[in-house]
């Protein structure tokens, strides 16, 4: 199965999907239009919690890092005067090192991702979206800013005027992702931003209309007028969509079979194009996790 997956909530669908088929069987293709570079090392936050997740270290409080993770290096940084964007774990960092320092000799990110699942004795196949680097861009009254000074130094607080992911036009699928695509029938779309998650993997070049050609099932983000959690809200407004599971359909437009919402969402089914689900969405628990999943494994005739 392939999940398109950004950094919280597609995981947890993951964490379900576990239980349900070997981790061998689950290929996972991430967004790296969040990627920076803190104090000299390439952080991909979500690439990095899928592969936490799949070795077992994930720091499922957060969904992000790794538990019981020390914070030594940052402390000891900040006493030197030099804070960091973000407050990377000594473990995690460690992680961070490993992957810049095979870039630097050459490895692309896919390469280097795949030296980390190694390195962890990860059986799933974890994709990086694209080898070249982008970057989703806010644009605020303050002017334009990467997602992660947004969201991190700014706690999302700015008003969003547009959204734009720069150096997309020169990036493209990976061969790995495009050979994983070529394979499979059905995709699953977790309940991830759909603008700055998913987005940018819809945005490489003939993504969309290699999808078209799929059976896809998208898990929506937004419960009511709401996001479950993150920016969601604030930013599918400024780029023209509702902030509703409408909405997220139409992030998705002519690629999208399923929708799944959540059973307590109020928007009308009469609203929708595409065949839609009411299922619990709020995975609060492994064993929620796992309905989840084996509701949309039976929508997509994918129970195995």
């Amino acid at each position: 199965m392939i999940v398109l997956s950004g950094g919280t909530g597609t995981p947890k669908l993951i964490q379900g999907l576990r239980t349900l088929a070997p981790d061998e069987d689950i290929t996972v293709i991430v967004n790296t239009a969040e990627d920076i570079t803190i104090s000299g090392n390439l952080v991909s936050p979500d690439v990095d919690t899928v592969l936490y997740l799949f070795s077992g270290v994930l720091d499922t409080s957060k969904w992000w890092g790794i538990k019981q993770d020390t914070f030594r290096t940052n402390k000891a940084l900040q006493k030197l005067g030099h804070n960091e964007k973000l407050m990377l774990g000594d473990a995690d960092r460690a992680t961070c090192i490993f992957r810049t320092e095979l870039m630097r000799k050459g490895a692309s990110l896919t390469a280097a991702t795949q030296r980390l699942s190694s390195a962890l004795g990860i059986k799933a196949s974890i994709l990086p979206m694209c080898d070249e680097k982008v970057d989703t861009m806010i644009k605020t009254p303050h002017g334009s800013m990467h997602f992660q000074d947004f969201w991190i130094e700014a706690h999302g607080e700015p008003d969003v005027l547009d959204v734009k992911i720069t150096g997309i036009k020169n990036a493209k699928p990976t061969k790995e992702v495009m050979a994983a695509l070529e394979n499979e029938d059905n995709v699953i779309i977790g309940p991830s931003n759909p603008i700055t998650s998913i987005g940018p993997i819809l945005a490489l070049e003939g993504m969309r209309n290699l999808l078209k050609k799929k059976k896809v099932l998208a898990i929506s983000p937004i419960i009511g007028d709401s996001p479950v959690s993150g920016p969601a809200g604030k930013l599918m407004k400024a780029c023209g969509h509702p902030v509703s599971s409408t909405g997220v359909v139409g992030c998705y437009e002519e690629i999208l079979d399923i929708m799944v919402i959540d059973e307590r969402d109020t928007v009308d089914e009469k609203d929708f194009t595409v065949k839609v689900a009411r299922y619990d969405t709020l995975m609060t628990s492994v064993e929620k996790s796992k309905a989840l999943a084996q509701r949309v494994l039976l929508l997509l005739g994918d129970i195995r």
